[in-house]
């Protein structure tokens, strides 16, 4: 991973849910099309044997590109199914505990909202990159993540960032210069051709 100001890389998320005999091959036409640098696995299902089989599916798909995948939140399952390491999204409350379970080499990553305090907190325990969101939209609280947030990042934290939720081409272009990863997931799934959308948010990155 390298910092900001060099071209952004995409870092893709998985639909919430998806059928596994459909989404691997909608998968690959992205990955045919853009090149991607991680996937994270973000099913809202608890249904531990179905994340399973996506894991599985997927990771054989990845790996066979050199590229990670990371899971969300499940720390034990991405032991498990030898995954590249998890994404947290409590900040960094659990970025210590992941670390040591899954050692040096794993992919920990934590998504701490607005907080740059929680952010610079998780980097100093462990983690790998920092995602700060929703870049449009709101959180619950009614914020997002501004420019100037990831901005003073670039300029005065070495650890890689990744903006994420309801990117549009206007905000990826504007926060290119100061952003490693964009975090893409809804804003090509919910669109007719998933891998042509990709590609139109692609070329805004410059």
């Amino acid at each position: 991973m390298t910092n900001a100001p060099q071209r952004p890389q995409i870092y893709l998320l998985t639909p919430p849910q998806f059928e596994l005999s459909r989404f691997p091959g909608e998968l690959q036409a992205c990955l045919d099309r853009v090149e991607v640098a991680c996937v994270r696995l973000t099913l809202v299902t608890q249904d531990e044997d179905r994340i399973a089989r996506a894991g599985d599916t997927l990771r054989e798909v990845l790996h066979a590109r050199d590229i990670a995948l990371v899971i969300d939140s499940h720390v034990l399952l991405a032991e498990r199914l030898g995954l590249d390491g998890v994404h947290l999204t409590d900040g960094a409350r659990s970025v210590r505990a992941a670390r040591k379970k899954l050692g040096d080499d794993a992919i920990v990553g934590a998504f701490c909202g607005t907080s740059t305090h929680d952010g610079m907190t998780a980097g100093e325990i462990g983690a790998d990159y920092i995602s700060f969101g929703p870049v449009g939209g709101a959180l619950g609280d009614g914020k997002t993540a501004e420019k100037d947030l990831f901005q003073w990042w670039s300029e005065m934290i070495e650890l890689p960032v990744v903006a994420e939720g309801g990117l549009s081409e206007e905000a990826i272009r504007t926060l290119s210069p100061y952003t490693d990863f964009f975090a893409l997931g809804e804003e090509i799934w919910l669109q007719d051709d998933p891998a042509a959308a990709l590609e139109v948010l692609s070329a805004a990155m410059g």
